[in-house]
């Protein structure tokens, strides 16, 4: 069964904060993007919750940003610390949107998309949903998703841009997926996110800007340390061909005992052709008109 891996009530929420807001808040900038460091707050299931306020967030970051303003302080931690803030108000903004917009619940924001055409292939559905799609850092983040209820930020935004743009599945199956596993579900965030990585929300990723997962694989898990936590089958394959397996040479397949297609599946699409097919697609609704 799924539990939940931090400590819980407000006590927990408070102690969690402090620890974050001693130490790890002042590299965030750096490191929030890499799923294998401990670079998150993970203050997300206690915001959801109700344990902690984001006012109480803000005031444990800005008193750590005013130990940063002496002289000498370095300019990267108070960039950790207002990146941090930033994303507390990019929470709250969305919130603001769903109070003001509700019918972004079930519609696209972008009225543009609204007559948005989605293919919904049910063997692509399935791949995502249970890691199979061939992608090492798309199966790592469902299987993080489904093992410990909770997915790093950064993964949530390539796996629903995965699902919406390469998959062509619409973006509100994957947001009922996330809101059915996540134990800090919020819907304001999490319709919020899917709108901008299916480029039909508030300020929305352009409709072809299409993350490669291998490239984002490789970028943000450059060893392989999170893809092999997630996906055992990949354990012993190289880092030059852990978020590629699909690449490795047959005699090495045998040798480390990853077969690719039997001990790990072969990527269900291929990305730069799905890429284009999507792009075109946005482009027929009159995508390039100015935004």
């Amino acid at each position: 069964a799924v539990r939940l891996d931090i400590p819980a009530g407000e006590i927990g929420g408070l102690k969690l904060l402090h620890n974050f807001c001693s130490g790890p808040i002042h590299d965030y900038q750096e490191k929030r993007d890499v799923p294998a460091a401990p670079g998150v707050s993970r203050l997300s299931a206690h915001l959801a919750a109700g344990t902690l306020s984001p006012r109480q967030c803000f005031a444990a970051a800005a008193n750590a940003r005013a130990t940063t303003t002496a002289p000498g302080a370095a300019s990267a931690t108070q960039a950790g610390i207002d990146a941090w803030i930033g994303e507390l108000i990019w929470r709250e903004f969305y919130r603001m949107i769903l109070f003001c917009f509700p019918h972004i619940v079930h519609e696209a924001f972008d009225r543009r998309y609204a007559t948005l055409a989605w293919s919904n292939p049910p063997t692509h559905w399935q791949a995502w949903q249970n890691a199979l799609t061939g992608y090492p850092i798309i199966d790592a983040a469902m299987r993080q998703l489904k093992t410990t209820g909770w997915m790093h930020n950064r993964l949530r935004m390539i796996t629903a841009m995965f699902l919406t743009k390469d998959l062509d599945v619409h973006w509100k199956t994957g947001e009922a997926f996330f809101m059915l596993h996540l134990m800090d579900y919020d819907q304001a965030s999490n319709v919020g996110g899917w709108q901008w990585s299916a480029s039909t929300g508030t300020d929305a990723a352009p409709y072809f800007r299409i993350m490669n997962p291998t490239l984002q694989g490789q970028r943000f898990d450059a060893d392989g340390t999170f893809v092999k936590k997630f996906l055992p089958a990949l354990e012993n394959v190289p880092k030059a061909f852990v978020h590629e397996p699909w690449r490795m040479p047959s005699a090495l397949q045998r040798e480390i005992g990853c077969i690719i297609g039997t001990d790990y599946p072969r990527p269900i699409v291929d990305h730069q052709e799905v890429k284009l097919a999507a792009v075109e697609k946005y482009r027929r609704l009159g995508a390039d008109a100015k935004r």
